[in-house]
């Protein structure tokens, strides 16, 4: 499968945000439409109960997941919103440093936000994400 995405950076803006500001899909582009990634176990357990980064790593994963059976991957998605349970920066960005390193060097447009609650007991993060593909012809 072709790559789809371009990501786009700016020289006016400050490179301190570790994600590029926007992103592009061709003309013709599947879109994926994820649902929010959840720290949930295979049974359907929250996972990492208390840990930030832990939670993070399991939201990632169960991501990957979601995108594979799609037939994508990370370096398919064009952007994500990060919630996160609190009202604490340094909790942000424990959840973040996770989601950015599982992310390498396709550093997509992120939203970081501190919600007030999720969905499931003892939730700490969700990841949203769109992806775009471009499919090889046959």
């Amino acid at each position: 499968m072709a790559a789809a995405v371009t990501l786009i950076r700016s020289a006016a803006l400050s490179d301190v945000a570790e994600y590029a500001y926007a992103a592009t899909a061709p003309a013709g582009a599947r879109l994926v439409f994820l649902a929010g990634a959840c720290p949930l176990d295979a049974d359907g357990a929250t996972v990492a109960v208390g840990d930030y980064a832990g939670q993070a790593a399991q939201a990632v994963a169960n991501l990957v997941t979601a995108l594979d059976a799609a037939g994508a991957g990370l370096q398919d998605v064009i952007s994500t919103r990060v919630l996160v349970t609190t009202t604490r920066q340094a909790d942000l960005v424990t959840a973040w440093q996770v989601v950015r390193d599982a992310f390498g060097d396709h550093d997509v447009p992120s939203t970081l936000m501190g919600v007030t609650v999720l969905g499931y007991h003892d939730q700490l993060v969700e990841i949203e994400a769109v992806a775009a593909l471009v499919d090889e012809p046959s």
